[in-house]
């Protein structure tokens, strides 16, 4: 009897088992689908149809804002930013520039558009994930 209770024990066990990983794996991809840290590639476009680039672009957690660094074309940009899974509004500083992206989610990526200071015309951004 003891065997047979084991058998069921172990049965029941091993059932749970692949249940538990599932529901732990959907939780981090939905987790991980909506922040925006990470690491991405960058390819965008300047403001008034002024050429294409590439690059990468950084995001970090610093306490309630975040962190982002662009490496495009030699150029290192740094900017500072406020948001959440819906969207991230980042004020950046480029050499003598200073300017405003907004980025909203696409999947596990970030799309956007963004400016100089006293621009009148956008640029647009893709960043996808690494």
């Amino acid at each position: 009897m003891a065997a047979f209770k084991a058998a069921v024990i172990t049965e029941g066990f091993m059932r749970v088992i692949p249940m538990a990983a599932l529901a732990v794996s959907l939780s981090a991809v939905a987790a991980f689908a909506g922040d925006p840290v990470g690491t991405y590639s960058v390819s965008g476009s300047n403001p008034g149809g002024g050429g294409a680039y590439t690059g990468t672009a950084t995001v970090e957690k610093t306490g309630g804002i975040y962190k982002v660094t662009w490496d495009v074309a030699g150029t290192h940009s740094e900017g500072t930013g406020l948001g959440d899974s819906r969207f991230l509004g980042v004020s950046y500083r480029t050499g003598n520039n200073t300017g405003l992206a907004l980025y909203s989610p696409e999947g596990n990526d970030w799309v956007g558009v963004w400016t100089y200071a006293g621009g009148t015309e956008v640029g647009k951004e893709k960043w996808t994930r690494r």
